[in-house]
């Protein structure tokens, strides 16, 4: 997606450890416009897949999530990383360890929003290892439901996440791979 190409080069900043800081427009604060383009592109990507629920885990996945959920009209249940009063003992629950962060979380869906006939779409805003991501299918075959796929915003393609995913045999699609940081610079696939 050269959109969001364009303005991670524009707005994004290397920092140390392979770490892309997008926080002025994507997981702090968020540019309004940018995401519902990237929630059209997610749903243009996976119309024809019978999504019937989006699943992702709090916080920065939300956004994409819910402007995904939006076009394609169907529900966005995410993964809390804290039990809620409110929420009883039926959970379906993952360890997901965060690579930014450094620790590891364990995160639930009340299982009520799952059923057998669901068909969900994870979306989340980054993938690198794919903790996140493992963790929501670990929830996904709890619940017995299909994916439909994975939509991530930002893949670090040099990283192991993304073959991960594909060796397990769900289909994968990433609207900015990074093949490299150079430096201050960042380097997409396809760039070579």
């Amino acid at each position: 997606m050269k959109l969001l190409e364009e303005r991670i080069r524009e707005d994004g900043v290397v920092l140390p450890g392979n770490v892309l800081k997008v926080n002025s427009f994507l997981n702090h604060q968020i540019d309004a416009d940018l995401m519902f383009a990237i929630g059209e592109e997610f749903a243009r990507l996976f119309k024809d897949s019978g999504v019937t629920r989006i699943l992702t885990v709090e916080a920065s996945g939300i956004a994409p999530a819910i402007m995904t959920g939006l076009t394609l009209h169907v529900p966005v249940l995410f993964a809390r990383k804290t039990k809620s009063s409110t929420m009883n003992n039926d959970l379906y629950t993952a360890e997901v360890y965060s690579y930014t962060k450094k620790v590891t979380n364990c995160v639930s869906v009340d299982q009520k929003f799952l059923k057998k006939d669901d068909k969900v779409l994870i979306i989340d805003d980054f993938l690198a290892n794919g903790q996140a991501v493992k963790g929501l299918l670990d929830i996904c075959q709890q619940a017995q439901v299909q994916v439909a796929g994975v939509g991530i915003v930002v893949e670090k393609s040099f990283q192991d996440g993304a073959q991960w995913i594909k060796d397990q045999g769900v289909r994968l699609e990433s609207l900015a791979r990074i093949s490299s940081f150079e430096g201050d610079q960042v380097r997409f696939v396809g760039e070579e």
